[in-house]
């Protein structure tokens, strides 16, 4: 029998400028304790960008937390009070100068739910134009673009291993 785990106790213990850390104290089954950690987390978009040779746009960075550089998919946080797909525009001209006439929510799911509350909101773009870049001041991004052949060689060698652009280029590849 699955039961839920009520909080009895909630700690702060980080206030940072992405995430919050926070260690909440549960009561499970039978009067049992236990704490989890929790990063909080600000929702996300993802966008599966589609030019008009029907390649996809990967960004490549650095990612300190892996100490590696990731092809992934245009993405990033949601300004607060921002609708997802004003988030998943804007973010996609930030990151590629690229706007969107025509974009379309695919899913949206957890990025890691054992330990953070993030939820990213995933599009696709179609109809695509160049504008111009608007990098964040600590943004250093390379954009490339991919067929589907080149998608599923990246995915089968583990070139692409983030999640997010997992699940985009998975969907992309099958419809």
């Amino acid at each position: 029998m699955l039961n839920t785990e009520i909080t009895v106790k909630s700690e702060k213990i980080f206030e940072g400028k992405i995430i919050n850390l926070r260690v909440d104290t549960v009561e499970l089954d039978k009067q049992k304790y236990t704490k989890r950690e929790i990063v909080e987390h600000r929702n996300a978009v993802a966008v599966v960008a589609i030019n008009e040779d029907k390649e996809i746009l990967l960004v490549k960075q650095f990612r300190k937390a892996v100490e590696d550089f990731l092809f992934e998919l245009p993405a990033g946080i949601l300004n607060i009070a921002e609708v997802p797909v004003e988030g998943a525009l804007r973010e996609l001209k930030e990151e590629t100068g690229y706007e969107a006439k025509k974009i379309k929510q695919i899913c949206e799911f957890y990025s890691s739910p054992g330990f953070t509350n993030e939820k990213i909101y995933l599009f696709k773009a179609e109809d695509l134009s160049f504008a111009s870049t608007k990098l964040d001041e600590d943004e250093c991004i390379e954009t490339i673009t991919i067929t589907k052949e080149e998608a599923k060689k990246m995915l089968e060698t583990g070139r692409i291993s983030d999640s997010k652009t997992i699940i985009g280029i998975l969907h992309w590849i099958n419809s």
